[in-house]
């Protein structure tokens, strides 16, 4: 009985040294200031592999669907999993940021906002680049399987002005202005899903391309609106910035905004397009 008791207490007294260990190395590397930008995208890459395999292992136990599928469409199932996953993370942070928390707010500091960032603000930016990287290696994997040209070019200025944001500290209030956009991606992904369970008649796809139509006009063209506006209202600031985060502020978004009103004009078309449809019907 004692040495059952003794094995116990060398049990849990291991499992407490664990613990302590645990704690030093989150508190003194993986969080600490100077490691936190490469830490954190490197967090960003390994959860992508496991957003990934947990995808597969769910849909493969429990979705009828994704068992008939072909090689390359469980990889874009998969793939979709993990930008949905990213998306609701990093526009929900920006959100918070952007609209909540004090970080970025002119009432309660003095210093200049283009300046500001904390250890929350560059985890989620080294996170968001981890999966940049992640998605592009997989783009570039199955090219042009899992998108083209565009996805490339949207996902490289994406990756390029988030990079700089976090490592140089500058302009994180603008980088998550734009990355609030992401806020329409798994209305985007769902569709796809719709689409390839055989559901495209289905009211659930005309009730989501309503949404994506709605969530694009606000968070990819109003928005994008208000953040030149904020940069109109304090371009004495912006003007303080090293000369390549000046050009990214205007440059990417502008960018960007251009892709956002294309691909917002073929949404447009589409829901017209289903809408005609189901009054026919």
């Amino acid at each position: 009985m004692s040495a059952m008791s003794s094995t116990s207490l060398q049990t849990i007294g291991a499992i407490k040294s664990y613990h302590h260990q645990a704690q030093h190395l989150v508190k003194n590397y993986l969080l600490a200031d100077p490691f936190i930008p490469y830490t954190s995208v490197l967090t960003g890459i390994f959860l992508c592999k496991v957003v990934y395999d947990l995808c597969h292992f769910i849909s493969n136990s429990h979705s009828k669907t994704y068992i008939i599928l072909t090689k390359i469409q469980r990889i874009e199932w998969n793939n979709r999993g993990i930008s949905t996953v990213h998306a609701i993370f990093i526009s929900a942070l920006s959100l918070y940021f952007v609209f909540w928390s004090d970080l970025f707010s002119d009432r309660w500091h003095n210093d200049l906002v283009v300046f500001r960032s904390s250890r929350l603000s560059s985890l989620g930016l080294g996170i968001s680049i981890g999966y940049f990287l992640a998605d592009l290696g997989m783009i570039f994997w199955k090219y042009p399987s899992l998108g083209g040209i565009e996805y490339i070019v949207h996902h490289s200025l994406s990756g390029v002005a988030v990079a700089y944001s976090l490592f140089s500290g500058e302009g994180q209030l603008y980088t998550y202005m734009v990355l609030i956009s992401e806020i329409t991606t798994p209305e985007i992904n769902l569709r796809w899903y719709l689409d390839t369970a055989g559901m495209k008649k289905s009211l659930a796809y005309v009730v989501n391309g309503v949404f994506i139509f709605l969530a694009w006009l606000v968070a990819r063209i109003l928005l994008f609106i208000y953040m030149f506006y904020h940069v109109y209202l304090h371009y004495n600031q912006v003007m303080r910035m090293h000369i390549f985060g000046y050009v990214l502020v205007f440059g990417v978004p502008a960018a960007l905004g251009v892709m956002n009103l294309i691909w917002f004009g073929k949404i447009v078309r589409g829901v017209k397009k289903t809408l005609a449809k189901r009054c026919e019907c």
